[in-house]
């Protein structure tokens, strides 16, 4: 005799997006309201989730791959039985690509160039480099930093991954050689690093992590780069070490604060590239949200490790 079908609600849409119904039905289960459901899908804001969950609802899966929204709104402390995954990894891919763009962009000193409206070839000759043997060190390599190594080593750059435990990173396109170190020893990569591609999460731990000391230990010809949270840099010290010529250049896809106000210097600054949040635009989002999804139903039908578990502890 075959077992029950396994029920998953999707929400807040009704109808549901038709691309997360085929994402429940491929991965094994059937679309079912909330009161029958064993799992959730959930494609809203914190401030649309219900207040209640039934007794029957084991798992719920995030749209967001950070969720300090959602700690900060209390859904997750709500609901202390249930577990929570993320959207971790699913939006690596295109967060990757923004990430290397704007550092590339900087790299080659693509802003001058753009605002330029004469011949200036030998004016921009000093300024131009290249990632070949450089060093570029990635905080933070989870799913977009494992995305972007396959990226930036075959343009003949050496990477630095930062993890949380300093586990060697593996997986499809990694080399052997990569070098990963522990966020306890991140301080020692700093006189090492030609650029950084900041990646982490936004927790306590990580609030502020590039301040004005990281900033002035860092290179005149580096790049810093934000494709995580705004939170993670100090802003007035960025702002600060860019006006000054401290560092050559930031890009940064997350401000802090965001939306980032109109006259801000980050606006004006030669040397500072802003793009508006953009790394995971919506055309993609709910493709790439849809597979992760449909991925984590096929292991919780068939009672295996969920992707990207929320770990109420460490707030990811």
């Amino acid at each position: 005799m075959s077992r029950p079908a396994v029920a998953i609600a999707i929400g807040p849409a009704d109808p549901p997006p038709a691309l997360l119904v085929k994402a429940v039905e491929s991965g094994g289960a059937t679309v079912a309201g909330l009161a029958e459901a064993r799992g959730l899908i959930w494609a809203g804001t914190p401030g649309q989730f219900p207040a209640e969950l039934p007794d029957t609802i084991e798992w719920v899966q995030l749209p967001a791959a950070g969720v300090e929204d959602w700690f900060t709104a209390g859904v997750i402390a709500a609901h202390p039985k249930v577990q929570f995954t993320s959207a971790a990894g699913a939006f690596a891919a295109s967060v990757a690509e923004h990430a290397l763009m704007l550092l590339l962009a900087g790299v080659r000193y693509l802003p001058e160039q753009l605002r330029a409206g004469s011949w200036r070839q030998q004016d921009f000759f000093p300024h131009i480099g290249s990632l070949r043997g450089k060093t570029v060190t990635i905080v933070g390599a989870g799913g977009i930093g494992r995305a972007l190594i396959p990226m930036l080593t075959p343009l003949g750059a050496h990477v630095i991954a930062v993890n949380r435990s300093g586990r060697p990173i593996t997986g499809p396109g990694i080399p052997d050689t990569i070098e990963t170190i522990s966020t306890d020893h991140l301080s020692r990569v700093w006189p090492r690093t030609d650029h950084v591609i900041v990646a982490a999460p936004a927790t306590a731990a990580t609030h502020h992590l590039i301040d004005a000391d990281v900033l002035a230990r860092l290179k005149p010809s580096s790049w810093v780069i934000n494709v995580a949270r705004g939170s993670l840099i100090d802003t007035d010290a960025l702002v600060t070490a860019l006006a000054s010529g401290a560092i050559a250049g930031a890009g940064l896809d997350v401000t802090e604060p965001e939306p980032l106000p109109d006259g801000h210097p980050l606006w004006v600054l030669p040397n500072a590239i802003v793009t508006p949040h953009d790394s995971n635009p919506p055309q993609l989002r709910l493709a790439a949200f849809a597979d992760h999804a449909g991925a984590n139903v096929e292991r919780f039908v068939n009672g295996k490790d969920l992707l990207a578990p929320i770990d109420p502890d460490r707030g990811y």
